[in-house]
C-alpha cells in the first residue's frame, strides 16, 4: 500500500441555474492511497501543481443533456485541465517522476483511469504554469481558430472580443505575426493598456464605456473587418456582424456574455452572413490536438525570442480556487487565470 495522504478537493454542492457563486462550491478533505489500486490498468496517479481556470466549467456545472462535454456530478469534485507530476502510473506511456498536462480533477492528488487526454510536459524550461494557458488549451484554441479556421493574410483587418484573457491576448498576437492589422476589446482601462503596449494591439478599447458598439467598431474600422475571433456573443457579435468585409471569417471560440444568462440574448442580423459571403464556423480544440506538435514548433521559438508574450493571475492554494473560477466571469482576472495548488 502506498502512503495514505489528506487530499482537499473543490466540490460541485448541486448543479446552478444561470451565474455560479462561491458557495455553488465547496472544499472537503477525503484520504488517498498515494498508489494505484491493483487490477487498475492503464491509470496514472498524478499530484496537482496548477489549475486551469476556464469559462467553459460553467457550462458543465449545469444539467445539460448532449452537450458536447458532460455535465459534472453533484457532490463530488470537479475536473478540468491542470499541470500534474506523475506519482504512480500503470499506463505504458506514463512513467513516474514526469510532468503531465491535461485533464484532471480540482484536488491535491488525482487518480486518472483515462489518461487519454494527458500530454507529456516536452519543454521545462519554460514556466510550468504555461501548460495551463499559452502552451495547453487556451493556446492551440488560440491556433486553430485563428490559423486553421480563418487563413489570415498579411495587412487583413482583426478584431478579438475578450481581447486580454487566456486566448485572446495570443490570438492578438497571433495577428501580429501574421502581418495582420488587430484590435482588441476588454473591460478595463488597466487591460486596454495591456493589450496596446504589451501585447502589440494597434489599438484596443474598453467596451463598457461604448454606448453604441455598432459605432466603436466603424470608427476603429471604417472599412470593415476581415476576421473576427468570437469569444463574446450577444450584442457584440450583431455590432460585429453589421461590420464584416464581404467574404470575412468568424472563429467561433465562446460567448462569456451568454453563459450566466438563463435566457440567452438572440442575434438579429445573420442574413449578413448572406449578403456579405461570410463564413462563421464554431470549433471545440480537443477535435485538433493532433496539430500540438505543429503548435509547440511554432510558439515555442516565438515566447523564447521574446516576440510573444504571455500575462497569467496566479491565485495561491486550492482554497483559492472557487473565488478564480467565479471571478472570470466578472472580469475580475487579468490575463490567464491559474491556481498554484503545490509549487512541486
Amino acid at each position: 500500500m502506498g502512503e495514505e495522504m489528506n487530499n482537499k478537493q473543490v466540490i460541485l454542492n448541486n448543479y446552478v441555474k444561470a451565474s455560479v457563486k462561491e458557495s455553488d462550491m465547496s472544499l472537503r478533505t477525503s484520504k488517498i492511497q498515494l498508489k494505484i489500486p491493483s487490477g487498475c490498468d492503464g491509470a496514472v496517479l498524478v499530484k496537482n501543481l496548477y489549475l486551469s481556470c476556464d469559462p467553459y466549467m460553467l457550462s458543465r456545472m449545469k444539467k445539460l443533456e448532449g452537450h458536447y462535454v458532460a455535465s459534472y456530478t453533484p457532490d463530488s469534485p470537479i475536473t478540468g485541465y491542470g499541470v500534474s507530476k506523475v506519482l504512480d502510473s500503470s499506463h505504458p506511456n506514463f512513467k513516474t517522476g514526469e510532468l503531465v498536462w491535461g485533464g484532471t480533477g480540482w484536488e491535491e492528488y488525482s487518480l486518472i483511469k483515462d489518461p487519454s487526454l494527458l500530454f507529456k510536459v516536452q519543454d521545462k524550461d519554460l514556466p510550468l504554469s504555461y501548460y495551463t494557458g499559452i502552451l495547453g488549451m487556451p493556446g492551440m484554441t488560440a491556433y486553430v481558430g485563428f490559423f486553421e479556421l480563418c487563413s489570415p493574410k498579411k495587412g487583413e483587418t482583426v478584431y478579438v472580443s475578450a481581447a486580454s484573457g487566456a486566448v485572446g491576448q495570443l490570438v492578438g498576437q497571433f495577428a501580429k505575426t501574421a502581418g495582420c492589422y488587430v484590435v482588441g476589446s476588454a473591460g478595463s482601462k488597466e487591460k486596454v493598456d495591456l493589450l496596446k503596449n504589451k501585447f502589440g494591439f494597434d489599438d484596443a478599447f474598453n467596451y463598457k464605456e461604448e454606448q453604441d458598439y455598432n459605432a466603436a467598431l466603424k470608427r476603429y474600422f471604417p472599412d470593415g473587418i476581415d476576421i473576427y475571433f468570437e469569444n463574446v456573443g450577444g450584442k457584440m457579435l450583431e455590432a460585429v456582424l453589421n461590420n464584416m468585409k464581404l467574404f470575412g471569417r468568424v472563429a467561433v471560440c465562446g460567448m462569456i456574455s451568454q453563459y450566466s444568462l438563463e435566457q440567452p440574448e438572440g442575434v438579429h442580423n445573420l442574413s449578413n452572413l448572406i449578403t456579405k459571403r461570410v463564413r462563421m464556423e464554431g470549433f471545440i480544440v480537443s477535435d485538433h490536438y493532433h496539430l500540438y506538435p505543429k503548435f509547440l514548433e511554432m510558439v515555442v521559438p516565438l515566447i523564447k525570442e521574446g516576440k510573444i508574450t504571455y500575462v497569467e493571475d496566479i491565485a495561491e492554494g486550492i482554497e483559492s480556487a472557487p473565488g478564480a473560477l467565479v471571478g472570470l466571469f466578472s472580469g475580475r482576472n487579468v490575463g490567464k487565470q491559474v491556481v498554484a495548488v503545490a509549487r512541486e
